[in-house]
């Protein structure tokens, strides 16, 4: 019984300081602290979510400037400094609080107006406290000593060198999403260091691929198994049948895509001594590192063939495209 009593005994003196441990961990050394305005933050957030409409807002904006506060208190306590800078960590903690607080969205916390606005907040941040004197209410304005200036330029310069380069990889991206036959091109990104794909970008433009994958059965619908006759006077108008079947195929399937006005449809005739060739065109009329552009090409071949007391046309496609570069051949 002894040896129970005492093993109970140890059982509940290991609770009592793992209490006493985070109790004395959590609890603020005085009322007026950082960690009051964490906890503050926190029992604020907890609030805002059993209010509504402007009371919601009211809470949560005080748990956010408590978090705020309570972030720069902490920091300059004790700052660290960036390696290389005098940037307090505390203040690239902060700025990022602060960028988040004006420029983040409802759930979605982190948007790309908040990565590239960061950097330069915080080198206000930083900045500020050399342009005042003193502590608390005796703070007064003040000019820097031309080296601190200085070095507060420098700092808010590279600051403003690395937003600009950050939102200069979202502008890329973008184009990328809205124009993905970009990364086709044989100059790509590949060895960019702002584009980041983790699959490898492909060799042929798929927008391009699909149009003509499209049109082919369109194509072989008016030609295939129809007299040899009128088949050589829709040879005669090709031009304009393909450009007019073209349209509504780039209409139809790329509707949504910012690249439905970068690609045409054209076709290109040739005679050949068992009957005709037709190339079908789908030509990109956007931007390209190759000044002669490029274009993606799928021949068929049209020939007469005998059926019955008639002679009807039979096409023939190829299976794959040809991926060109250079001007697509004029038409004759």
């Amino acid at each position: 019984m002894d040896v129970l009593l005492k093993e109970l005994s140890g059982i509940f003196k290991f609770f009592e300081d793992l209490f006493l441990g985070i109790q004395k961990l959590l609890q603020p050394p005085k009322a007026f602290s950082w960690q009051t305005l964490i906890y503050l933050s926190v029992f604020s957030w907890i609030l805002s979510y059993f209010a509504t409409d402007l009371i919601k807002t009211l809470i949560a904006f005080c748990g956010w400037l408590f978090l705020i506060l309570g972030t720069i208190w902490y920091t300059t306590d004790d700052p660290l400094r960036v390696p290389g800078t005098f940037m307090p960590v505390g203040a690239v903690v902060t700025g990022f609080l602060l960028s988040v607080f004006a420029f983040g969205h409802g759930v979605q916390v982190i948007t790309p107006r908040t990565l590239v606005i960061w950097p330069i907040i915080a080198a206000l941040i930083t900045a500020i406290p050399e342009f005042l004197e003193g502590t608390g209410t005796e703070a007064k304005a003040q000019i820097p000593k031309p080296e601190v200036r200085q070095k507060i330029i420098i700092l808010v310069g590279c600051c403003m060198l690395l937003s600009c380069w950050i939102q200069f990889y979202f502008v890329l991206d973008k184009w990328l999403t809205e124009y993905p036959t970009l990364l086709a091109d044989k100059d790509n990104f590949r060895h960019s260091t702002f584009v980041i794909k983790i699959e490898s970008p492909s060799k042929v433009p798929q927008n391009g691929l699909m149009l003509l994958n499209e049109i082919q059965p369109l194509v072989e619908e008016q030609i295939a198994s129809k007299p040899w006759s009128q088949v050589e006077r829709w040879l005669l108008d090709a031009h304009q049948r393909v450009d007019k079947l073209g349209k509504r195929v780039v209409e139809k399937n790329m509707i949504k895509s910012g690249e439905q006005k970068l690609w045409r449809i054209e076709p290109r005739i040739f005679n050949n001594k068992s009957g005709y060739r037709l190339d079908i065109l789908s030509i990109w009329a956007g931007p390209s590192a190759n000044a002669s552009k490029y274009y993606l090409k799928r021949s068929c071949q049209i020939e007469p063939v005998k059926d019955k007391n008639s002679t009807v046309a039979e096409i023939t496609c190829d299976p794959y495209s040809k991926l060109i570069y250079g001007l697509p051949p004029a038409r004759q």
